[in-house]
């Protein structure tokens, strides 16, 4: 049962990529942080061997940066397109679901993901689905499905400490049993940074704010 992996991603541009970070890490610090999460990601993704790898970005997916990560590790690159962010995971569920029997999606934000996770979300998807890996933000990191559902994305209310209890919600309204597996840190806020792995601020990514 091949099991296609998602991975949607930024440019890492700076202003544009992690921007809470800045008042950390400074434009060009974040910016580096996120081109080494975009990487890792990618990295364990295809790691994982579990079928495909697809990048799928935004706003530009001819961005230079995104294209050599794709090309390094042997995925796919293919734009997120137009909407909010449920309707572009959801138009990337069904894309993908057309094909494989299963998909994984997930972010670039949680550096725990790697490939023994992502082998553990596959195998917890075979037997019952969806399958979350809640982020200890209260969103989730990581979402697989066999169908594409989209009464888990419409309308959601995405970026807010409640992503995860919205999401539980609806399916629980909706009779949908679930899986969720242990959560990670997404790293998203300065105070998000001590969950990076060691050596990962490197002295040029590091900046401090002006007093």
């Amino acid at each position: 049962m091949k099991t296609s992996i998602v991975v949607f991603a930024k440019a890492p541009v700076a202003g544009f990529a992690k921007t809470r970070l800045i008042p950390a890490l400074g434009a060009s610090g974040a910016a580096a942080l996120a081109a080494r999460m975009l990487e890792h990601a990618v990295r364990e993704a295809v790691a994982a061997t579990l079928g495909p790898v697809e990048l799928c970005v935004t706003p530009d997916s001819g961005h230079p940066a995104l294209q050599a990560v794709a090309q390094t590790f042997g995925a796919s690159i293919a734009a997120q397109g137009s909407g909010d962010l449920g309707a572009r995971m959801h138009r990337a569920f069904v894309r993908h679901l057309q094909e494989y029997r299963q998909t994984l999606l997930l972010g670039c934000d949680a550096p725990a993901l790697n490939a023994a996770r992502l082998i553990e979300a596959a195998d917890a998807l075979k037997s019952q689905g969806p399958v979350f890996i809640p982020a200890l933000d209260g969103g989730y990191a990581l979402i697989g499905q066999r169908c594409a559902d989209a009464r888990l994305f419409a309308a959601m209310h995405w970026g807010h400490a409640a992503v995860m209890q919205d999401t539980r919600m609806r399916m629980r309204a909706a009779g949908i049993a679930w899986q969720e597996l242990a959560a990670v840190a997404d790293i998203d806020e300065p105070a998000d940074l001590v969950h990076l792995p060691a050596g990962w601020l490197t002295p040029t990514s590091a900046h401090s704010p002006p007093a």
